[in-house]
C-alpha cells in the first residue's frame, strides 16, 4: 500500500524538528513511508501519503509528532476501498466529495 496517495495538501501531520531525537520510531511504524531518517532526525518526505491514522503521534516518545488521527478523510478513504463506494467525510461544503 506504500504506492497510495489521498488528498493532496490536506494531511493534518505536523513534525516538531526541534523536539525530534531521531529514534526512527516514526519510519517503523508509519504505513505508508511518510517518513525518513536523515542527518539524525525525522523528516517527512510523502506528506499526502499520510491517512492520519496516528501511529506515529502514539510512539514518538518525545511528542514530536501532531495528527488529528480520524477526523474523516482516511476513515473515508479506507471505507470507500472497502465498500467500493464514493468517499464522503463531510469536512467541506462539497457533500458530492470527501474535502
Amino acid at each position: 500500500m506504500t504506492n497510495h496517495q489521498y488528498l493532496t495538501n490536506v494531511t493534518t501531520l505536523k513534525l516538531d524538528s526541534d523536539t525530534c531525537i531521531g529514534c526512527g520510531i516514526c519510519t517503523t511504524v508509519c504505513p505508508h513511508a511518510v517518513f525518513v531518517i536523515k542527518n539524525k532526525q525525522a523528516q517527512i518526505t510523502q506528506r499526502d501519503r499520510c491517512m492520519e491514522c496516528g501511529a506515529c503521534v502514539i510512539n514518538c516518545p518525545v511528542a514530536a509528532l501532531d495528527v488529528d488521527a480520524g477526523v474523516g478523510c482516511a476513515s473515508a478513504i479506507i471505507y470507500g476501498w472497502i465498500t467500493g463506494k464514493e468517499p464522503s467525510c463531510d469536512c467541506s461544503d462539497n457533500s458530492n466529495g470527501c474535502c
